[in-house]
């Protein structure tokens, strides 16, 4: 009996340990869906009607935007353009000591009073330290420069103090690690240069101070800081060049020009190479403003400069440009830049160059010489993976397509040229990471292929109007419709068709409103056989596919 029941009791241990077993397992996949599945959905509430407040306090926080942030730099901006100016028009009335020793105090006062307001508002006492900083480097400015302060008479002095003062305001602001303090500084030194004549001294110097801003830029990716010096320094040439033409107004001047052109190289190649040390570790947006500002800075500047010495001359400044654009797209791929940094450089080289050659070619060469860029370009874009470029060789195509009006004969071949160049830069439109073959019928298509076939479009109907006599200019465009077709139907390509439909419209548009009432009989007759075949032509190629795809 004893062993009956200690059987018993195992049996019943053993079926508890399977239903403990069972309840985990369970349990566990509970526990399991209820992680995977998302929180239960709540009805949702009605819309509740805003209350008064909200809108006062967004105002209290564009208002205080405005009046810590803008009032502020504002501020420091006219209180020191007010003490350059106390400077400039009354030092010269103190003492060689008094003057040296008043500005840098005045400074000096100014720095101590924002380092003892960074106690209590730090970004508000850094603004006005910045403010006292670029006011000591318009002091060590102005004491060789500006005449009624001028203590200092040796110009290589001059610049050895004006480069401590750069080094100085970056030492201290690096320390600080405070870009407020850089920005201010180096924007006022910048624009207090200014307020007096501009001439070769003031060049350096903003060259100097352009330098410490691409410091930031290379050491702490601070984008801000470098890209106002980028404007500034290209506005202070602006203002040099109208200052200087406006003494000797339509009087080149060989060295004025090397000079001019010497510096904006320098601004280009000191911002370029600061891009370029580390393009991967800034944004795309900062990458590509700073790549585009300083190509326009240095190609409308240098193309007025070379203009005003002799128009010849441009194009030689393009073709430069546009290599050194080349150039930059060389080192981006080499430092292992953003495709969009890369494809920026490409595309405005290859713009540079178009821009330059109506300085060169005229009439026919002209036209040739933009379809070539363009082709060139689409196909290259096409090789590299470059979509920028490929817009731009399209672009130049289009340009080239509109001043075909422009050679007095020969048009024929120029449309001829144009219209293989716009098909060829399309079916290689297909993106190059895709790696696909010319694109299939229900493939993705995308708004560059659409401007190619327009832009084909557009060349074989102008094409045909060239050959075909004038009063049958609407069967010309009937025939222009046909050959859109068959390209369509012959690279399964539906953009030939649509374009083709809309050549085929305006055909039919012609033919009823003008040709029915204004052609001879004779040319009425063959309009009309020759226009219905074709569109009965095209229709049953139409009715065909669609019956083989039912």
């Amino acid at each position: 009996m004893a062993e009956g029941d200690g059987q018993d009791l195992r049996d019943v241990v053993r079926r508890l340990e399977e239903t403990v077993s069972r309840l985990e397992t369970r349990i566990e996949h509970l526990e399991t869906a209820a992680r995977t599945q998302p929180p239960p959905t709540r009805e949702p509430a009605a819309p509740a009607t805003p209350t008064a407040p909200e809108s006062p306090k967004e105002t209290r926080d564009l208002e205080a935007h405005l009046g810590t942030y803008w009032l502020s730099r504002a501020g420091i901006v006219a209180l020191i353009l007010g003490f350059s100016f106390l400077i400039i028009y009354h030092f010269g009335e103190l003492g060689v000591l008094v003057r040296v020793g008043a500005g840098y105090l005045l400074s000096a006062g100014l720095a101590a009073l924002g380092l003892w307001l960074s106690r209590r508002h730090e970004l508000f006492g850094r603004i006005v330290f910045g403010g006292g900083l670029a006011l000591a480097y318009f002091v060590t400015y102005a004491l060789h420069f500006v005449p009624a302060v001028r203590v200092i008479q040796s110009e290589p002095l001059a610049l050895v103090l004006l480069a401590l003062n750069v080094v100085g305001i970056v030492l201290i602001a690096q320390r600080m690690q405070s870009e407020t303090v850089a920005g201010i500084a180096l924007f006022l030194g910048l624009h207090t240069g200014m307020l007096s004549d501009i001439t070769l001294f003031t060049l350096m110097s903003t060259t100097m101070l352009a330098g410490g801003a691409l410091f930031f830029l290379v050491k702490n990716r601070w984008v801000i800081v470098p890209l106002s010096s980028l404007v500034a320094v290209y506005s202070t040439h602006v203002v040099w060049a109208m200052r200087t033409q406006a003494i000797a107004p339509g009087q080149p001047d060989s060295e004025r020009l090397a000079l001019s052109l010497s510096f904006l190289a320098l601004y280009y190649v000191l911002f370029s190479v600061a891009l370029l040390v580390h393009p991967r570790e800034l944004s795309k947006r900062a990458s590509l403003s700073f790549a585009l500002l300083n190509w326009v800075g240095l190609l409308t500047l240098g193309a007025v400069e070379v203009a005003r010495w002799g128009e010849p001359h441009l194009f030689t400044f393009f073709a430069t440009v546009a290599l050194a654009q080349g150039a930059g797209a060389a080192v981006a791929w080499w430092r292992g830049a953003t495709p969009a940094l890369i494809q920026a450089y490409l595309a405005t080289g290859v713009l540079t160059l178009a821009l330059g050659m109506p300085s060169h070619y005229e009439d026919t060469a002209l036209v040739r010489a933009w379809t070539a860029v363009g082709l060139v370009a689409g196909l290259a874009g096409r090789v590299l993976g470059a979509g920028a470029l490929q817009v731009v060789g399209v672009l130049v195509l289009y340009v080239a397509l509109g001043a075909t009006w422009l050679p007095p004969s020969g048009r024929a071949f120029l449309y001829a040229a144009l219209l293989v160049s716009f098909a060829l830069v399309e079916r290689l439109s297909v993106a190059r990471s895709e790696r696909l073959p010319p694109p299939v019928e229900g493939s993705p298509r995308t708004a560059l292929q659409f401007f190619c076939a327009a832009g084909a479009g557009l060349a074989l109907l102008w094409l045909v109007g060239e050959l075909m006599p004038k009063e049958l200019t609407t069967l010309g465009w009937g025939v222009a419709a046909f050959g859109l077709f068959a390209l369509g139907f012959a690279v399964r390509e539906r953009w030939y068709r649509f374009v083709g439909l809309a050549v085929l419209a305006f055909t039919l548009g012609r033919l009823m409103l003008i040709d029915l009432a204004g052609l001879p009989p004779n040319q009425r007759i063959l309009t009309f056989i020759l226009l219905g075949v074709m569109l009965l032509a095209v229709s049953y190629v139409y009715t065909r596919l669609r019956g083989n795809r039912t």
